[in-house]
């Protein structure tokens, strides 16, 4: 299948916008949903609503089939050992929050340290900084490369004996730059520190095997994936999550409560408190089926052509300055200049273009490459040449307008 009949799958993605036909370049942001997914949780609705695990009627008995369902695919969908290392959370942020405030809170000392990237996503620098403040260990950076790549060497100077957490995206949002998190993680291992990946960008667009990399958490968002919103998992090694409280506390999670004491289930559920995002979970689990269906492999293999050929094709723009790595993922930023990406995303919006404009949740990074803000596009499935061919001629328009306005 190719992604022009990909594209026709997705519902949102043929209509026009400002009169054009839409080309959605912010899957980085969200990804669209396919017709499947979105039927599959309006099955749920329509036909078997109920909460899961509490009941032995059969609408029960179906949604916890289902949502337990769900989980056993995210296990296969990373190469899990088990259902009980995957927990279902809001998301990506919540998940890393939760390694934040369970693991590291309880692991952390003043002399300690903390190790992350300037590339992270604020939802993987914040958390940290927190935990850094409530417990007096000191957050350090690995340095970047003058492309925004990480160099193992600079990795092995920053990661010391007194490491406890190692905590790095998979790929970067802003940049594209595909990090090698298995050679970190058994770096961080060797000086006895905990691996932990930010698989956001990562697990919608590449096959991931957790056991490979052998980190030892790692977090990602169902949206990004052609899934719904509201709904992702974190993977935790059985060891370390047995080790680790739950940081949310109510129905569901529990074993026994008592009018002094109480104490949990059996993992995953005792870090799911509440009524579980059932809808949320199944619709996950669809998206793991369209995306298996159609193969990680060749979703890799077709960014990879699309992002090239838009590099090509961008390079060839006067005044336009591409960010990050020549070898990347399928992200592109970029600034035009003397124009504010903001003024670019919304002259491209006209042409019914879809990209992001801001610092997209990573500031320090801003910092790092000197600017306030930047322009992205971003690729998936259903992206093909042809609408990076438009987007050039949006920019060359938008390049064009501002010129006769100055």
């Amino acid at each position: 299948m190719n992604a022009k009949e990909i594209k026709e799958l997705f519902p949102i993605l043929n209509q026009e916008v400002n009169g054009n036909p839409l080309v959605y370049l912010d899957s980085a942001a969200t990804s669209q949903k396919p017709a499947a997914v979105i039927e599959k949780i309006d099955d749920y609705y329509r036909r078997y609503n109920s909460n899961v695990h509490r009941g032995v009627h059969t609408l029960g008995t179906i949604a916890t089939d289902g949502y337990e369902g769900a989980r056993e695919k995210v296990r296969s969908f990373i190469g899990a050992a088990s259902t009980e290392e995957i927990i279902f959370t809001r998301g990506t942020t919540t998940a890393l929050n939760l390694v934040a405030a369970s693991y590291g809170e309880a692991n952390l000392s003043e002399g300690d340290e903390i190790v992350i990237t300037p590339m992270e996503h604020h939802s993987n620098i914040i958390p940290w900084q927190q935990i850094a403040k409530k417990t007096g260990a000191t957050l350090k950076y690995i340095p970047l490369q003058a492309d925004g790549t990480l160099d193992l060497a600079d990795v092995e100077e920053t990661i010391t004996e007194n490491t406890k957490m190692v905590s790095v995206m998979h790929v970067s949002n802003v940049l594209g730059t595909v990090n090698p998190v298995k050679e970190i993680a058994a770096i961080a291992h060797k000086h006895g520190a905990v691996m932990v990946v930010d698989g956001a960008q990562s697990a919608p667009h590449m096959k991931v095997d957790v056991q490979e990399l052998d980190c030892d958490f790692f977090a990602f968002s169902a949206h990004k994936m052609v899934g719904p919103t509201g709904i992702g998992a974190l993977y935790g090694k059985k060891q370390l999550l047995n080790r680790m409280e739950p940081i949310e506390f109510g129905g569901e999670m529990i074993d026994f409560v008592g009018l002094q004491d109480s104490t949990w289930k059996e993992l995953p559920w005792k870090f799911e408190g509440g009524t579980p995002i059932i809808a949320g979970a199944i619709g996950l689990g669809a998206a793991i089926d369209f995306l298996t269906d159609i193969g990680l492999d060749e979703i890799e293999k077709h960014e990879h052509e699309v992002v090239g050929y838009a590099m090509e094709r961008l390079s060839e723009i006067e005044g336009l300055t591409i960010f990050g790595p020549k070898k990347r993922a399928g992200v592109i930023t970029f600034n035009l200049d003397d124009v504010h990406p903001h003024d670019v995303a919304t002259v491209l919006d006209a042409e019914g273009i879809a990209v992001r404009a801001g610092h997209h949740c990573a500031q320090p990074l801003m910092k790092w490459l000197n600017v306030t803000a930047t322009a992205r596009a971003s690729f998936y499935l259903y992206n093909t040449k042809e609408d990076v061919d438009t987007l050039v001629a949006g920019l060359v328009k938008t390049k064009e307008y501002f010129g006769d306005v100055f």
